[in-house]
């Protein structure tokens, strides 16, 4: 990673010259841009990138920020096998700000990972650049749970139903809308206390079963839940694991998962804005008491909600 104020190595092509490869916290975020040197061709340079927050870890949901010293027609990355897509934010006289709200797989082994990004400029003009960005570990927690042992041995007609589910999930997960559908932050679901659940590895009746990917709130049953940005719900129903669920996609492959509801207040195919009620908490599905589960799934990808809730994302659509 440069320095801050380095310049590409001599032998990079033009457009690359003054890239910057920045990181901020939410804190005193800054990016000190390099004066761009436009090659023969006018294209435009990459200023710089800014990811928020850092250090990255497993687990982490990232903003990317890319300023073009130019116009681009399209701006889009690959980072550890996943395709990240940007949009655009504010222009300032020629210079151009894209956006991409992306994730670490909790499962993720900490290390160096190239980010591939391609810009396509205004004249159809398709320019590369490779960037690492440092992913370290996260430190979880482990835990014992008891549940009743249908959850950890199904018979076969519940191992019927669990397969059944698992294919809707796959096609609920497999679309998500082109363009970003969220607004500003991501709040809370609801007005509860949150455990510090997220990437801990999970052994029930014994057997170790999973890692945890999502933040559990202490919710009294009946306890009202909001979508925490606004989208599009693409599975509201009950499953055997899940309970009563709600999925929301927000677009460009980032969604929301309501686990365990007593009730559902919403049906598939509607639009909901943030803070709009999806339904209500309860226990149903494979819980050990009182709760609500929430994920957030970004092209796959698991990441801590606690992390999303802590990124400044106003303005940015």
């Amino acid at each position: 990673m440069p320095a801050a104020g380095a310049l590409a190595r001599p032998d990079a092509p033009l457009w690359l010259a003054g890239l910057l490869l920045a990181a901020g916290l939410e804190a005193g975020l800054a990016c000190i841009a390099v004066a761009p040197k436009a090659n023969a061709q006018g294209n435009p340079p990459l200023v710089s990138i800014v990811v928020m927050p850092v250090p990255l870890v497993n687990g982490s949901p990232f903003l990317l920020t890319v300023k073009l010293a130019g116009k681009a027609s399209a701006l889009k990355a690959t980072w550890i096998g996943r395709q990240i897509l940007f949009f655009p934010g504010k222009s300032d006289g020629a210079a151009e700000t894209w956006y991409a709200l992306a994730g670490v797989d909790v499962e993720t082994a900490p290390g160096s990972y190239p980010l591939d990004i391609e810009a396509t400029t205004a004249a159809g003009v398709i320019l590369h650049t490779t960037r690492p960005l440092q992913v370290a570990a996260a430190h979880y927690h482990t835990a014992a749970l008891k549940v009743a042992e249908n959850f950890v041995a199904p018979d076969a007609l519940t191992q019927k139903q669990i397969a059944e589910d698992q294919a809707v999930k796959d096609r609920t997960f497999a679309h998500s809308a082109n363009q970003p559908e969220w607004s500003g932050d991501f709040a809370k679901p609801v007005q509860a206390q949150a455990t510090d659940s997220f990437g801990t590895r999970r052994t029930f009746n014994g057997k170790l079963a999973s890692i945890h990917r999502g933040m559990d709130f202490r919710a009294p049953s009946g306890t009202p839940v909001a979508a925490a940005n606004s989208g599009s719900v693409i599975l509201a129903r009950k499953l055997f694991y899940e309970g009563n669920c709600v999925v929301i996609d927000h677009g460009q492959g980032f969604m929301t998962i309501y686990m365990h509801l007593s009730r559902v207040d919403v049906t598939e195919g509607a639009g909901v804005g943030k803070g709009q009620r999806l339904g209500l908490s309860g226990a149903t599905g494979r819980v050990t008491g009182l709760h609500l589960h929430f994920a957030a799934r970004w092209q796959g990808a698991y990441v801590d909600p606690a992390g999303l809730f802590a990124l400044r994302l106003t303005g940015r659509p």
